[in-house]
């Protein structure tokens, strides 16, 4: 069985200004653009009853599209750095999204994932890199950012063993709903008085 984790998709422009940071730093093994994405939640190996529960289950979420950038570059290890990461700006909804799912899994009974969430897309994996060089290469690049971008969905991705970063199968895909556009009231017009000066 593959391993299933629950993500949002990273979208063409953002990908392509991620997909500039590659390169510059021995011992990086950088990840395929196509396999870019933001793990909301990871799953693992499941048996197929419980597969289908779960795709049951997220099936009843009904939430709204919102915005997010990409924002900032960072490391996992700080004393062996063992992966690059782009940021993700801060946003309720996210976080609302991700907690949603997280209390579907619990009610599933699934495997609870022992870090806490932080919103992230890998950039690469890290194999001998010097602290140093990786500081480096971090600070060249603080100021990174890609324009916003609407989260329209979250899927359900498969990953066959491997190293880690892809090739990533979509498995399921969930549909947000737009956002009606908030209406707001019309002021009255203040009545003219013959008494106006």
């Amino acid at each position: 069985m593959p391993r299933l984790f629950i993500a949002l998709e990273i979208p063409r422009e953002a990908a392509l200004s991620l997909s500039l940071l590659r390169g510059g730093l021995h011992g990086a093994r950088w990840i395929d653009v196509e396999n870019y994405h933001i793990t909301l939640r990871f799953i693992g190996d499941i048996d197929a009853p419980t597969a289908d529960e779960l795709v049951h289950a997220l099936d009843r979420i009904g939430r709204h599209t919102f915005n997010l950038s990409l924002i900032g570059l960072g490391s996992f290890g700080s004393k062996k750095p063992h992966s690059l990461w782009a940021g993700v700006s801060a946003s309720p909804d996210l976080m609302a999204l991700q907690a949603e799912i997280e209390r579907i899994c619990q009610r599933l009974h699934l495997r609870a994932d022992p870090r806490k969430f932080t919103p992230h897309v890998t950039l690469a994996r890290l194999r001998g890199a010097r602290v140093h060089d990786v500081v480096q290469y971090l600070g060249a690049r603080s100021n990174f950012r890609t324009d916003p971008f609407t989260v329209s969905r979250f899927v359900v991705m498969s990953a066959r063993e491997s190293v880690g970063g892809g090739p990533y199968v979509t498995e399921e895909i969930y549909p947000l709903t737009q956002a009606k556009p908030s209406r707001q009231p019309v002021e009255a017009m203040p009545k003219s008085s013959s008494n106006s000066r």
